[in-house]
C-alpha cells in the first residue's frame, strides 16, 4: 500500500471492507472474523471513528503479538498480514484480512459477517447457510429424516415430468422414482427436504402461506391459509390475489377487449415465484401476503444472502445466490422460471413501464419484503426507495426497534447511515429519531459531528 492509497482510504471513511480502530482489542478480532466471512478487508489501528489519526504505540514484538492473538482467538485460525505506516510522526497498523475459503470463522464461539460498515452477529440459521454455501450445497439438499417416500405423491412427480418435457429437447422417459434419484432427490434410500416440499402428498406446516384482504391496516375482510406442495401454491396464491385486485375492460378497437389490472399480472407471478423459491423454510415463521386497497405486501422469512444487497438487486448487476438449489432447479426444469438473477429488475422495469410506482424492497425483521403500489397510491416522498415510508404504524414501530438495535451496535452511527441500512429516506429517519426523543428512548450526547447516541431506559 502506498501513502497515496492510505490517504484515499482515510478520506473515504469506513465501509464494507474498511474499519477504523483507535487501538487493538477484541472488537478488532470481531472485525477480522466479519471480513473473513464476507469479502475480506483492511483494519486501520490508530485511527478513530472520525477519520482522525491518533496513532498507536508499537514495540518490537507488537505486530507478532497481534498476529498470534488473532490466530489463537479465531476458529479456524485466521492469519493476517500487518503493515506499519507512519503519518505525521504517528504510527498506524494496517491489518489486511482475506476472505476465508471455508466458512464460517468464529471468535469466542460467535460468528460475524460484514454489513455495510458494521459487524453483524450471525444467527444459527445464517451460520448453517454460510457453511452450506461454502460447500456448494443448500438446506433443501439435506436428507429429510422426518419423512419417507410414502409421504410424497408420485402422481405429482409425473405431472412435473409432463411440464418439464414441454421445455426439453430430449424428453424425460424415466420412471418417477428414477427421476428423483437422478436429480439426487433420493439419496441413501432417503428423500431430501426439497423432495418433500415439492411433492408432499398432504398439507404441511412447513410451507404455510397466510393471505389476507385488508380494508385497512387492522380489519381483514377475507383470508386464506395455504399449506400444500410448492408447485400447487403458485396457482392458489395468484388465484386469491386475482380475486381481490381490480380489473378493467378496455375497448381498443381490436376484435377482443383488453383486460387491464391494477398490477402487471406477469410481475405478480414473478414475485410469487421468488417468494416460494427463495424462502427460508428452516425458519418457523410463515410467508405472508397482505392485499390493501392501494398496495400489496409480500413478506418472506429469510433475509438476502450475502454478498447480495438491495442495491445490487435493483441494478440487476449481480450473480444470483440461491438459498434452495434443488427447489430452484426443479422450477426451472418445469419452465416456471426462465433464468436466475434478472427477475427483480424485470419486475421493476415492468411496473415503471406501466406508469406504476417502483416496488419497495426491504430487509424486514427476519425476512424480506416486497411492496407494490397502484397508480392511485398517494405519497409525499420521491418514487423509488422513498416510496411508502409511511405505509402504516406497524411498519413505523418495527423500524423504531431496528433503529434502537443499530444504535446499540454502534452509538456513533449517523442518520444517513441509518437511512441507508434500513432502505428509507433521510427525512423518514429524522422523523423517527424525533419520535424516539419525544418518547424519551433516545438522547443525543455532544454535537452532530463528534457526539454519540445514548439509548434511554424508558
Amino acid at each position: 500500500m502506498t501513502p497515496k492509497d492510505l490517504k484515499y482510504i482515510l478520506s473515504s471513511g469506513e465501509r464494507l471492507t474498511v474499519e477504523f480502530k483507535s487501538r487493538f482489542n477484541d472488537e478488532v478480532i470481531e472485525t477480522v472474523v466479519a471480513f473473513s466471512n464476507t469479502l475480506g478487508g483492511i483494519i486501520l489501528i490508530g485511527v478513530d471513528n472520525q477519520k482522525k489519526v491518533v496513532g498507536v504505540l508499537v514495540g518490537d514484538e507488537t505486530i507478532q503479538k497481534i498476529v498470534n492473538e488473532i490466530k489463537n482467538k479465531t476458529s479456524p485460525s485466521v492469519f493476517v498480514d500487518i503493515e506499519l505506516f507512519v503519518i505525521d510522526n504517528k504510527s498506524i497498523l494496517i491489518i489486511s484480512v482475506k476472505e476465508y475459503p471455508i466458512k464460517p470463522i468464529s471468535f469466542k464461539g460467535r460468528y460475524f459477517k460484514r454489513v455495510n460498515n458494521s459487524n453483524h452477529l450471525l444467527s444459527v440459521n445464517e451460520v448453517v447457510q454460510l457453511h452450506q454455501t461454502t460447500f456448494n450445497t443448500s438446506w433443501d439438499y439435506a436428507i429429510d429424516y422426518n419423512h419417507t417416500l410414502d409421504d410424497i405423491s408420485l402422481e405429482k412427480v409425473v405431472r412435473f415430468i409432463s411440464l418439464a418435457n414441454k421445455n426439453r429437447l430430449i424428453p424425460i422417459e424415466d420412471t418417477p422414482i428414477n427421476v428423483l434419484k437422478k436429480f439426487e432427490f433420493i439419496r441413501e434410500d432417503h428423500i431430501t427436504i426439497a423432495c418433500f416440499l415439492l411433492f408432499c402428498k398432504n398439507e404441511t406446516l412447513l410451507t404455510t402461506v397466510e393471505l389476507g384482504r385488508f380494508d385497512d391496516e387492522i380489519n381483514i375482510s377475507d383470508g386464506l391459509t395455504i399449506r400444500g406442495d410448492l408447485f400447487a401454491q403458485v396457482d392458489a396464491i395468484l388465484s386469491f390475489i386475482g380475486k381481490h385486485i381490480k380489473k378493467a375492460y378496455i375497448i381498443t378497437g381490436k376484435p377482443q377487449r383488453e383486460d387491464r389490472y391494477d398490477y402487471p399480472p406477469e410481475s405478480l407471478r414473478e414475485i410469487v415465484l421468488n417468494m416460494i423459491i427463495h424462502r427460508d423454510y428452516s425458519h418457523s415463521s410463515d410467508s405472508i401476503i397482505k392485499i390493501f386497497n392501494e398496495k400489496i405486501e409480500f413478506f418472506n422469512p429469510g433475509n438476502l444472502l450475502p454478498p447480495l444487497t438491495i442495491e445490487k438487486l435493483k441494478s440487476g448487476d449481480y450473480i444470483s445466490v440461491t438459498r434452495n438449489k434443488q427447489i430452484a432447479t426443479f422450477f426451472k426444469e418445469a419452465g416456471m422460471i426462465e433464468k436466475y438473477g434478472s427477475g427483480v429488475k424485470r419486475i421493476t422495469d415492468n411496473f415503471l413501464a406501466n406508469s406504476l410506482p417502483e416496488p419497495k424492497l426491504e430487509n424486514f425483521q427476519h425476512g424480506f419484503r416486497v411492496t407494490v403500489y397502484t397508480k392511485s397510491f398517494s405519497y409525499t416522498d420521491n418514487v423509488g426507495d422513498n416510496v411508502g415510508d409511511n405505509v402504516g404504524d406497524n411498519v413505523g414501530d418495527n423500524r423504531l426497534i431496528e433503529i434502537i438495535t443499530l444504535i446499540k451496535q454502534k452509538n456513533q452511527i449517523s442518520a444517513k447511515q441509518l437511512a441507508k441500512q434500513l432502505s428509507v429516506s433521510d427525512r423518514t429517519i429524522e422523523r423517527d429519531i424525533e419520535k424516539l426523543k419525544k418518547q424519551e428512548k433516545l438522547k443525543r450526547i455532544g454535537n452532530e459531528k463528534n457526539g454519540y447516541w445514548e439509548v434511554m431506559g424508558k
